[in-house]
This record gives C-alpha cells, sequence and structure tokens, in this order.
C-alpha cells in the first residue's frame, strides 16, 4: 500500500514557479518580452494625476452607484447621490470626474463628480448666466423665503416667488425634486447665486401666447376650461393664454355672480369677441353663441300693448322689468303714479314682483323699451274742469311748505298751490308753518285751474266771505275805535282792533295827552287815518284822539264832544251802517254775526 504523507507536514512553495507560464498554457514570454508588453499596454492607456479633473464615460447606474471609465487601467466608481441633480443620467453619457487617488488600498481607481463641478463650479456659474443656459439643480431643502438648490455643484438661493407662475402654498413638495432654472442673479462679492425657475416657465408660456394669438380672429370659437371666478368675470385657459369673459356676456340675461352660470375647471365653449396682440388680452363671450332674445321678441308687440313681466332690478331712478330673459324695459319712475311728488322705485316696487305695465316706446334696432304703470289708470286731469271746477270745495293733504305757500295733494296724481296770502283774511303769517302742518287735512277751494302744467291754485281763506268788505264800512277813515296795543317797534306799535284785526300806529301818533309813553296791554282809543281793503292795512293814530284841528272858534264845541263819553264801536257804526245801508242790511247783518259769534267763541276759549 502506497504510505500516506503526514497531512500536517509544512507545505513549500516553489519560488521559481512560473505563474504566466501556466496561465498561457506553458507559453511564457522572456523579460524583455515582457517590458515590451507593459510599455505599448500604458501607451493605450490615459497618463493621469491626482486631483485632475477629466472627462469619463458613464459605463453603468444603478441606484446606489455609477461606474465611470476615465480610459485608465481601472474604472471609478461613483455614488449615485453625487449625480441626484441629472436623474436622466445613462450610460454613455460624458461626465468631469476629479480624480482623489489613482490606487486605493484596494487597488481601486477613486474619483468624485462632485469635487470636479465644485473645482470649476463658479467658472461654469458665471458662464451659464452670461449665456443665458438653461442648467439642471437639485432642490435641496427649504429655507427661510425659498429654497436651497444645488446648481454646477454650488448652493444657490431658489426665492418662492420664482419657483412657479402661480403662488406655491406648500413649498415642501418640492424638496428632492430635480428642476430646469434660469441664473438670474450673482453676488461676485459673497459668491451667492440665485435662480429662477419663474422664468422658464414665463418664456415657454409668453411663445405659446404669441403662437395662440397670432392665430387668434374674431368670431372664432375654442373650447377652454375655466380657471378662475371673480365678481366681475371669468378667466378661461385656451390652452397655454387666459382670455376674460365680462360678466356682461355670460348670458343675454342679468347675472348677479358668474358662479350661477359657470363652475371652475368646467370647459365651455367660448367666442372670441376681441384680442389685443400687444398686450396679450382676449375679451371671450359666452351669451354670443346663442341667439339674441330680442330677435325671438313677438314680432306682433307694438306701443300701447299691454305686457306682463318681473321686477329684475330697482334703481331710485326706476324699475327694469324682465319680459324674458335677455329681454328688459324700463319704468321710470314718473312713470310709475300720475302723483307730482318726488319719490324713489321702492315706494312702489320691489325685486321679484310680477307686474304688469304699458309699452310706452319700442325700438327693436337699439333694443329698448321704456313701460309706464300709470298708464294702466285713467289720467286724472282729463275730467279736472268738471271734477274740481272752480269755486268748488275739497279737502287736502298738506305735503310740503315754502316760504310762498302750502303744497297740497287732492288725491293722487292732483296738487295744488296753497299761496301764503290766501290761508287767512286777517293774519299776517310770515311762513305757512305757522297756520298748519304738513300731513294735516285742510280745506281748499279750487281758484284757478293751469291743465296744461297741471297746477291748481287753491284758497283756504276763500272758505269764507271776506270780512274786509265788512271792515270797509266798520273802519272807515277818522272814526275812533278802542285798541290794545300788542307789540311795540322802534317805527310804532301793533294795534289790535275788534273783530280780531290788526292795526299799526306810528311812533309820533302814540304820544297820550299826559305825555307818559304808552304800554303793552294797554288799551287806548284810536282814530283811523288810512284804510286799504287791497293791502289790508289800517294805520291809526292815538294823537288825533285829543288833539283839536278845529278853528278856536269851534273849540267849546269840540270840548263839549270831549267831554261827553265816546260812543262804542258796535253802536255807533253798526247803527249807523243798518240805517244808511237798507241794501246791504241783510248781507252786514249776517257778516257781522259771524264776527261776534268769532270773537266770543275765542273769549270762551280764552276763559276756558
Amino acid at each position: 500500500m502506497e504510505e500516506i504523507k503526514n497531512p500536517a507536514a509544512p507545505v513549500v512553495a516553489v519560488e521559481e514557479f512560473d505563474w504566466e507560464a501556466y496561465e498561457n498554457n506553458g507559453v511564457s514570454l522572456s523579460k524583455s518580452e515582457r517590458e515590451d508588453l507593459e510599455k505599448q499596454y500604458e501607451q493605450t492607456l490615459n497618463k493621469v494625476a491626482d486631483k485632475q479633473v477629466v472627462i469619463g464615460k458613464v459605463i453603468s447606474v444603478n441606484k446606489r452607484e455609477v461606474v465611470v471609465n476615465i480610459n485608465y487601467k481601472s474604472d471609478g466608481v461613483i455614488p449615485y447621490s453625487e449625480f441626484r441633480y441629472n436623474p436622466d443620467l445613462k450610460p454613455g453619457d460624458e461626465v468631469e470626474v476629479l480624480i482623489e487617488n489613482q490606487e486605493d488600498r484596494k487597488g481601486q481607481l477613486v474619483l468624485s463628480h462632485k469635487a470636479a463641478r465644485a473645482a470649476r463650479a463658479w467658472d461654469r456659474v458665471n458662464e451659464a448666466m452670461e449665456a443665458g443656459e438653461i442648467v439642471k439643480g437639485y432642490i435641496k431643502c427649504r429655507t427661510k423665503g425659498g429654497m436651497i438648490v444645488d446648481v454646477l455643484g454650488l448652493e444657490a438661493f431658489l426665492p418662492g416667488s420664482q419657483i412657479d407662475v402661480k403662488p406655491i402654498r406648500d413649498y415642501d413638495v418640492f424638496v428632492g425634486q430635480t428642476m430646469d432654472f434660469k441664473i438670474v442673479k450673482i453676488n461676485q462679492e459673497f459668491r451667492n447665486v440665485v435662480v429662477s425657475h419663474k422664468a422658464l416657465v414665463e418664456a415657454e408660456m409668453e411663445q405659446q401666447r404669441h403662437d395662440i394669438i397670432s392665430g387668434l380672429e374674431k368670431g372664432q370659437v375654442l373650447e377652454g376650461i375655466v380657471k378662475n371666478i371673480t365678481s366681475y368675470g371669468v378667466f378661461v385657459d385656451l390652452g397655454g393664454v387666459d382670455g376674460l369673459i365680462h360678466i356682461t356676456d355670460l348670458s343675454w340675461g342679468r347675472v348677479n355672480h358668474p358662479e350661477e352660470l359657470v363652475h371652475l375647471d368646467e370647459k365651455i365653449n367660448v367666442v372670441i369677441t376681441d384680442f389685443d396682440e400687444e398686450k396679450k388680452r382676449i375679451a371671450l363671450g359666452l351669451k354670443q353663441l346663442t341667439p339674441h332674445p330680442w330677435e325671438s321678441l313677438n314680432p306682433d308687440l307694438k306701443e300701447g300693448d299691454h305686457i306682463k313681466g318681473k321686477v329684475a332690478v330697482i334703481q331710485d331712478y326706476g324699475a327694469f322689468i324682465e319680459i324674458m330673459p335677455g329681454v328688459e324695459g324700463l319704468i321710470h319712475v314718473s312713470e310709475m303714479s300720475w302723483s307730482q311728488h318726488l319719490r324713489t322705485a321702492n315706494d312702489f316696487l320691489k325685486v321679484g314682483d310680477e307686474v304688469e305695465a304699458v309699452i310706452l316706446t319700442l325700438d327693436r334696432q337699439a333694443r329698448k323699451m321704456s313701460l309706464g304703470l300709470k298708464q294702466l289708470k285713467p289720467d286724472p286731469w282729463e275730467n279736472i274742469d268738471t271734477k274740481y271746477a272752480v269755486g268748488t270745495q275739497h279737502k287736502a293733504k298738506v305735503r310740503n311748505f315754502t316760504n310762498f305757500g302750502v303744497f297740497v295733494e287732492i288725491e293722487e296724481g292732483i296738487d295744488g298751490l296753497i299761496h301764503i296770502s290766501d290761508l287767512s283774511w286777517t293774519k299776517k303769517i310770515k311762513h305757512p308753518s305757522e297756520f298748519t302742518q304738513i300731513g294735516s287735512e285742510i280745506d281748499v277751494v279750487v281758484l284757478e285751474i293751469d291743465k296744461e302744467n297741471r297746477r291748481l291754485s287753491l284758497g283756504h281763506k276763500q272758505l269764507e266771505e271776506n270780512p274786509w268788505d265788512i271792515y270797509e264800512t266798520i273802519f272807515t277813515v277818522d272814526s275812533i275805535h278802542e285798541g290794545t296795543i300788542v307789540e311795540l317797534f322802534d317805527k310804532g306799535a301793533l294795534v289790535n282792533l275788534p273783530y280780531s284785526v290788526e292795526g299799526f300806529a306810528p311812533h309820533k301818533s302814540l304820544v297820550k295827552q299826559d305825555g307818559t309813553p304808552v304800554k303793552v296791554d294797554e288799551k287806548l282809543p284810536f282814530k283811523v287815518m288810512e284804510f286799504n281793503k287791497e293791502t289790508r292795512r289800517i294805520i291809526l293814530s292815538h294823537v288825533r284822539t285829543y288833539e283839536s284841528a278845529a278853528p278856536k272858534e269851534e273849540k267849546k264845541a269840540t270840548k263839549k264832544q270831549e267831554a261827553e263819553p265816546m260812543p262804542t264801536l258796535e253802536k255807533t257804526t253798526l247803527g249807523d251802517i243798518q240805517e244808511l245801508s237798507n241794501l246791504k242790511n241783510e248781507m252786514v247783518a249776517k257778516a257781522t254775526q259771524k264776527l261776534k259769534e268769532k270773537e266770543e267763541a275765542k273769549q270762551a276759549d280764552k276763559a276756558e
């Protein structure tokens, strides 16, 4: 049996073993041949040095690493994270790498793409800005007011306003994304770089906008998507360019808010009504896609016809009545009532009311229609001559005052004026508010009718006989009457005579016989110096009651008369009237009786 060697015995290496011959099936190269072969091999490789930046070719890419060939004796492996700014990296792409070590402990070539970018980053950033080059950047993190972006190996600032053309609510969604940027600002002193993505989007949109607008025509119908809704209109995206549908172009009818007709992200057809290529503005219309409602209005309608509708809008000056969607008529406030008083349409109608009106004007070409409500009732002025004839008495309501009179309304549409001079026969009225109040009823007499201008002249004092016809026979010139001083003035005094008649006594005629001054509420005899029925003026004098104007030879007789008691007004004057005016006896008696009754009633009121 063959002897088994001891397995624990040490193995001795053969120092002269030719490994090359072993690998080449026994073929061995001489030393000179080996040196020649190594020299030829080295000539096929690049001569590189540590910290040198060279161009390499991507051999393979996976999620962890990128293998790059720089035409050296071995390939370099670079972490994929150094290429995160370029997610489109693929085999065959050329990249810049920095040789950190030609051969590490494992004999591996050590390369760095990040270090290579950093070595040339500042120069490349400046070159990219000068050339307007679009660069890729990796958004690393969020910072105050924007984002930090890795661009060409440098950290650049991306302001929040430069991320997109639309406002950004959440910046975090952009972290970790790779995007195209344009370098917009460089601070050479502090080596700060500002980039923008919005500038690229705007440039692209501008080109799209130019291409779209250049092909637009008025009347062209396009499909768009509702992008935004405001109180004044709707913005529609036409595929890269926006157009505005003004609220008035949404519907032929009235629209309170565009949300009544369209919704966000809704696809709608619109027609181009106008566009400005320079200002990049496009005006759109929606209602223009349907025929105008006026074209379908009953062709038989004419002025004077009755028509029904609904109150759509009310203004102070009138109300718009919707006959059908897109067809409206205006009822002016002056056509709502025959009354002449200034009012607003809200006094007659409210939004949503169903009304019937009369067509006053109809212009189909201008698409305008005016309507009237008051025409449904007869015009009260048509029979004014018979219903409110001159001399007839009526009740009226006080509507307004002026310095010269009172405006009253007898019925709706029938107004009249009572002049201040026609309020009272006896009272001197400075302002109508002294006589009556707004809203009160007052009896009136029709004095004059102006049918053309729709005016009535009315009177109140004419309800009674003119007492000045009687006063003319009572307060004759040189007649003496007892009067009470009501008020003193610089120029004289106001004196209250019987029957509530007022007279005026000049200052020089107020001296009493004993020389003492007169006082308010003092009763004295007064002589009538002047009586004017037209102006209702009586001028009095107290001095003339005791001053003698007769010749000396008549002084005794005058003194005798003065010694006799002064006859009273009622006995002397009325007695003479009854004796001398037989023809006017009945009229005067009745008028005097009325005056006495009024005087007694006043005295009774005072006593109460």
